[in-house]
């Protein structure tokens, strides 16, 4: 599970942004600003017959800053993005 979700600065992140761009989700910012220090994100890639699934986690992050439940109080009654 990505660990943007449960981060400070999760709307205002460009390197979460990017993801949620991989995950074709809409963004909780279109102008991020800030750029987190060494990100490491994890790329799960699965195929299933013709189709190739690609699912990408942040799973660290020298930036990281905790506040849980930061994505749910941005997008409240919406399923967090696991």
């Amino acid at each position: 599970m990505c660990i943007c979700v449960n981060c400070h600065y999760v709307d205002r992140c460009v390197t979460y942004h990017a993801v949620e761009t991989q995950h074709q989700q809409p963004h909780l910012t279109e102008t991020p600003n800030f750029d987190p220090n060494e990100p490491s994100i994890n790329v799960n890639i699965r195929t299933n017959e013709d189709v190739i699934e690609m699912e990408w986690d942040v799973v660290g992050c020298l930036s990281f800053k905790q506040e849980m439940g930061k994505w749910s109080k941005l997008r409240p009654g919406e399923l967090v993005p696991t």
